[in-house]
């Protein structure tokens, strides 16, 4: 993403071309965005406040259910130069990723920023548990994720609530929902939070924010693909495709020949197992969730399908190229341009083969528990509550990824990941049923809950407006849909660029207006 690198490689001691783990595949999560100043006056006085990026630190529990194991240090960024006594509070969770850089939220580039501005506002940014550098443990293990929850994280919202002393004049008079209109926003993985927050606890946040909020767990999630597949270019989907059912039939043929023929056309000769062949592949799909609505055509998605269709100057129809050129393109493409970077800087093919080797679970980006490491948190939280596993379409169904890439496949990974929790594939998709039937999913009734998708968005299936989506909203429930890509709408840029987004952006400013002039507090 312009906000967050889907295939970042990082760089383990005992291996060159490690990344974060060999089947990374598109994690949901907010855009990152640049703001040049972080110095900052007080809308009104003129009084010289902090830098936006300070540090703040909440002694947050570390149980919620055994309080007595005491507290950790959750990190938090705060703005209050908008703010006025009796304005809102907005809170927004960052959710599955280090919150550096997520002072950004709090100035009116971001839709946290402009409401807190409309509305004489102030801003809290939250870093979750066993993210960055809130972790309630020193390290990523098994026995410390027994409180790595979505539960914790919705009770983690409430302590903060209750129990904060925000950095300004009067932000011990804040704490609590009767004191304040506290708001709580998020994009993604954060957006479910919100809904699932305010399911669990009613009455803590006066109002909501779920932008792309994937709230509706779901186990076998091939449908991550099709806003893609529907909205890519034609002729760029009618050629991937063509490849994709070339290379499940190559790769399921049992022809030593062509099947070492077809890795090689990719540079993955030194992979051994097919369905790890088939997975780096399809890696480079993911790099549609990189795009935004101001996304140039230098971005991978747009190189990556211009590569497949633009011969000798010329643009492929409707229909593309065809198999023989877009096989030759792609391949081309990756060996010469993808491979490389997604996996380190490597260039041999042992180097590249253990990039993508899920096989192998001598690695150790596999067991490492070092804090700060997002894959690993998000994916205790896959394993064992969403699943949301991102493989090809069923048989009568068409893909632009191998079905070789299934929920088996990912259910693997977390007994490489996690193997004292698995002995064998969980059962996720019983879990994910136990998560919307808790919070709700598609279901929930909360009221003074903004829902916004983008008809882009590559997790918009997870959303409240999936095609297999059972609410419609209501005036208490908007659901808002633009045409931009994930989580759009948290960001003014996007609505510049686009009348849809824009058109979003302004009826939540216009509703919450009018629910916060009906807020009172409870000893009025």
């Amino acid at each position: 993403m312009a906000f967050l690198s889907l295939f970042v490689p990082f760089l383990l001691a005992s291996l060159v071309c490690a990344v974060a783990s060999p089947a990374t595949r598109p994690r949901p999560g907010m855009h990152k965005i640049n703001v040049d100043s972080v110095e900052v006056s007080h809308r009104t006085s003129g009084a010289k406040l902090p830098p936006l990026n300070t540090t703040y630190y909440f002694d947050q529990l570390i149980d919620h259910n055994n309080p007595s194991l005491g507290t950790f240090k959750q990190r938090y960024y705060f703005g209050h130069h908008y703010y006025e006594p009796g304005g809102p509070i907005l809170l927004m969770n960052v959710g599955e990723q280090n919150a550096d850089g997520f002072w950004t939220y709090l100035t009116n580039e971001t839709i946290t920023g402009k409401l807190a501005e409309k509305y004489n506002g102030a801003v809290a940014v939250l870093e979750h548990r066993f993210f960055g550098e809130s972790n309630p443990y020193p390290d990523l293990s098994v026995k410390s994720f027994s409180v790595h929850t979505i539960q914790q994280a919705i009770d983690d919202h409430e302590y903060f609530v209750k129990n904060v002393h925000l950095p300004m004049q009067g932000g011990d008079q804040v704490s609590g929902p009767d004191k304040a209109p506290w708001v709580l926003f998020g994009g993604s993985y954060p957006g479910a939070l919100t809904s699932y927050t305010m399911q669990n606890k009613p009455g803590l946040f006066y109002a909501g924010y779920a932008s792309s909020a994937v709230v509706q767990a779901i186990a076998d999630y091939w449908r991550y693909y099709e806003p893609i597949r529907q909205n890519m270019a034609s002729n760029c989907s009618a050629d991937v495709q063509a490849v994709v059912s070339y290379m499940d039939q190559v790769l399921t043929s049992g022809d030593t020949s062509k099947i070492q023929a077809f890795k090689e056309t990719f540079g993955l000769e030194g992979l051994t197992h097919n369905d790890d062949v088939a997975s780096a592949v399809s890696q480079i799909l993911g790099s549609w969730q990189e795009l935004t609505l101001t996304a140039g055509a230098g971005s991978t998605w747009f190189e990556f399908c211009d590569a497949l269709e633009v011969k000798d100057g010329k643009a492929a129809g409707p229909n593309g190229w065809g198999l023989e050129h877009a096989l030759t393109a792609w391949g081309s493409y990756y060996k010469n341009t993808y491979i490389s970077p997604t996996c380190g800087g490597a260039t041999d093919s042992e180097d590249i083969a253990a990039c993508f080797n899920t096989h192998d679970t001598s690695y150790p980006w596999w067991t490492n528990t070092t804090v700060n490491n997002a894959v690993r948190s998000w994916e205790w939280l896959l394993c064992t509550q969403f699943g949301f596993w991102q493989g090809g379409a069923p048989e009568n169904h068409p893909t632009i990824v191998s079905r070789l890439v299934d929920t088996a496949y990912f259910q693997r990974q977390c007994m490489n990941y996690f193997p004292e929790a698995f002995s064998s594939p969980p059962v996720v998709l019983l879990d994910a049923l136990d998560v919307n039937k808790l919070y709700g999913g598609w279901n929930t009734t909360t009221e003074r809950l903004f829902f916004l998708n983008g008809i882009r968005d590559p997790w918009r299936e997870a959303t409240v407006a999936a095609d297999g989506a059972t609410t419609p909203g209501s005036d208490l429930q908007p659901h808002l849909l633009g045409d931009g890509y994930h989580c759009s709408d948290m960001l003014i840029s996007e609505g510049i660029s686009s009348p849809a987004v824009l058109k979003v952006q302004n009826t939540v400013v216009d509703y919450l207006g009018k629910w916060l002039a009906e807020w009172k507090p409870s000893s009025a």
